[in-house]
């Protein structure tokens, strides 16, 4: 037999041999091994860092929420998050404003940006307001009025979540210290001490507001 043929064939079937090989290690081996540490290191992590209330997931503590009426209006009961103004809506799942994760890239001196701040202030402002507390505009934070750079930022400012505790203690009939200690409870310092700022994570707020709620 010719030798070129044979050394085409010898060749083709090492080929192969790596092929079935590499394929066996990267697509199988590796994959289940990688797999198998994640679940066992990091379970929580590993499945979308799923938050539970009353036995059923409400969604991942990395993506914000809104928390709307029926109407499409702030559900007043519940902490809000930050503004999700961003690239577009979501007509399937409107629990999510955003279809994709993204900023409005909008200057800070655009007349719709400028537009949209005042008038998520003023909304702040007559929102959180109750018969014994009064918010005024100049302690608004910049996280209340402004959406993040994702626009599906699940964690709010302490002085933010602050803010909202007299508000949601009328509507849920609760006392403001009882309040008041759910969002201390759920506030996140800096990392190691130093790197970020404290943050309040929204969607495990509420569902620890509900949990104290379905206990009264």
């Amino acid at each position: 037999m010719n030798n070129s043929v044979v050394n085409t064939g010898r060749l083709l079937w090492a080929g192969l041999r790596a092929l079935l090989l590499l394929t066996v290690v990267c697509g199988v081996i590796y994959p289940l091994a990688v797999t198998g540490v994640a679940q066992a290191a990091f379970h929580g992590k590993a499945n979308g860092s799923e938050i539970t209330s009353q036995g059923t997931v409400v969604g991942s503590s990395l993506i914000g929420q809104t928390y709307l009426t029926k109407d499409g209006k702030p559900d007043l009961t519940w902490f809000q998050p930050r503004p999700s103004n961003g690239l577009g809506t979501n007509s399937i799942n409107t629990r999510y404003k955003l279809i994709l994760s993204g900023a409005t890239n909008l200057s800070g001196d655009n007349k719709e940006l400028i537009k949209q701040v005042k008038d998520a202030k003023a909304a702040v402002v007559a929102d959180n307001s109750t018969a014994t507390y009064k918010v005024k505009a100049a302690d608004i934070p910049a996280d209340a009025v402004t959406s993040s750079a994702s626009g599906l930022d699940p964690q709010i400012s302490p002085d933010y979540a602050d803010l909202q505790v007299h508000r949601v203690a009328e509507r849920n009939h609760l006392s403001v210290a009882q309040v008041h200690k759910l969002v201390d409870d759920h506030t996140d310092g800096r990392i190691l001490g130093f790197m970020g700022e404290p943050g309040v994570n929204v969607l495990e707020l509420n569902s620890a507001l509900r949990e104290l709620t379905a206990k009264g």
